[in-house]
């Protein structure tokens, strides 16, 4: 996947591109489509993913399935966390 990084509205510098990349390509990321007033064209993705060094974010993001844009990014909340943790405990 492809990602648009111009005008990004999050502090680059405090999340770098690469560890929102790695996010995306964590195997045991969780992503959900929640319910939009936009309609399709205007989705808004969530997805709870971990870095290679085991930082957890939660990135807000749209995508038209070949381009991705995040739109919000941050370090996990501790119950998202402890969410994304227990799901893939299950999957092991």
């Amino acid at each position: 996947m492809e990602f648009d990084w111009l005008d990004a509205p999050f502090d680059m510098k405090a999340f770098k591109p690469r560890e929102l990349e790695e996010a995306f390509e964590d195997p045991f990321s969780i992503r959900v489509l929640p319910e939009s007033p936009y309609g399709d064209d205007e989705s808004r993705f969530l997805l709870l993913g971990k870095t290679v060094t085991n930082r957890d974010l939660f990135i807000v993001f749209w995508t038209d399935g070949k381009k991705a844009r995040v739109i919000a990014v941050r370090e996990m909340t501790e119950d998202e966390s402890s969410f994304y943790h227990r799901r893939n405990a299950d999957l092991l």
